[in-house]
């Protein structure tokens, strides 16, 4: 099996844009490519993440429209939809094209249209990749995560302001980051005065709905080693599902989907939680940052909402996570998500972030689909060829 590297990423601006789904693929992966220093005509396989094209813009066929577009023809197309985590399946394919030998050159584009559409409309959307019993009783993802928020509190003796702190720091990480929907700090009595949604979490517990694209590009790491002076490779990577129905787990707060692909993705690499130097977790809502903290293995149980009181996931801190600013700030475009937490651990390991630039040589980026339904963990790692 061929050891994988990324040799190019990119990201466009997310927030509201008056492109379409398959202007915003092609203007993500020409940068990728120019990133690269490759040409169209090199990639083998082009893969793209996306959830719901057809049912927000009533577009189909995008992979081939953006070989198209791209002039990357005839590379093999495939769409790649895990739901939320559509960005992290796409991650996981195009690593096992490249990985198998079946290609050389695979490209990876992430991307969502969605802010056309009424909030309603959008979460009626989202809402659909639940299962039918507790579709029909009007469940969504927001109620998931108000109940399992009350559930956490309760039962782990955690303070409220836990969860507006991650809101506050992921807010104050979007500032630096040009690509960013939201680049504005709120402070926490903000946070904790906005309009309830799910109780206890309110507006700002929320990500927002948000168009955008992002993409890598894989490699044997043989063919980076000729190519880049530095890239970064895929030393773990690992995905797992979880029961369809919430309410059939055994503990809605440990989510087993995030337990097994980080497990996977450790013992690949070789590596443990305390290897990894910043982290991107899919912080949909901000609930999930302290669930998914846990169950990766940084934390124990019931513990990880200390780790935002003590200053730990701060950009400063020991473990820095979601430097970018996270689903919460930076948005939310559904098939793009998985695929910029990727690009903002590349940025990290590549020592292109900027003023979010923290020092790290390990990075992960978990990515999570409904509400912990579907999962990928990659564990990325810096190289110097």
């Amino acid at each position: 099996m061929e050891d994988v590297a990324i040799i190019g990423a990119s990201m466009t601006r997310f927030g509201q844009r008056d492109a379409w789904i398959r202007e915003l693929l092609a203007e993500a992966g020409q940068a990728c490519l120019e990133d690269a220093g490759m040409s169209a005509d090199a990639v083998d396989h082009l893969y793209v993440s996306n959830m719901a094209s057809g049912e927000f813009e009533g577009q189909t066929g995008v992979p081939n429209a953006l070989a198209h577009d791209l002039q990357a023809v005839p590379a093999y197309t495939a769409r790649i939809d895990q739901t939320s985590s559509s960005g992290g399946a796409g991650i996981y394919a195009a690593w096992q094209s490249v990985a198998s030998g079946a290609s050389e050159v695979t490209l990876l584009v992430g991307g969502e249209k969605m802010t056309h559409r009424t909030t309603a409309e959008a979460t009626d959307v989202i809402a659909s990749l639940t299962h039918p019993c507790e579709y029909k009783h009007g469940l969504t993802l927001p109620s998931f995560a108000g109940l399992t928020a009350r559930l956490y509190l309760d039962t782990y003796d955690a303070p409220r302001e836990s969860l507006g702190k991650v809101a506050v720091k992921n807010h104050r990480n979007g500032v630096d980051n040009p690509h960013a929907q939201f680049r504005k700090e709120v402070d926490l009595e903000t946070v904790l005065d906005s309009p309830i949604v799910a109780d206890p979490l309110r507006l700002y517990d929320f990500c927002p709905i948000t168009d955008g694209s992002a993409a890598l590009l894989f490699c044997p790491v043989s063919v980076a080693e000729e190519h880049a002076d530095e890239y970064v490779r895929v030393s773990g990577i690992g995905g797992a599902t979880d029961t369809h129905v919430v309410h059939e787990r055994a503990d809605p707060t440990t989510m087993r989907g995030v337990v097994e692909s980080s497990d996977r993705a450790y013992e690949m690499a070789d590596l443990s939680p305390d290897d990894v130097d910043v982290a991107e977790l899919h912080d949909m809502f901000t609930i999930l940052e302290f669930l998914q903290f846990e169950d990766l293995g940084f934390a124990e149980k019931g513990e990880g909402w200390r780790a935002i009181e003590s200053g730990r996931t701060e950009r400063d801190g020991e473990l820095p996570i979601n430097t970018s600013g996270g689903l919460k700030s930076k948005g939310h475009p559904l098939g793009a998500s998985g695929v910029a937490q990727a690009y903002e651990i590349v940025q990290q390991l590549r020592g292109d972030a900027g003023k979010r630039q923290v020092d790290a040589d390990v990075g992960l980026a978990c990515n999570v689909g409904g509400f912990g339904n579907c999962v990928t963990t990659a564990i990325l790692e810096g190289v110097d060829a």
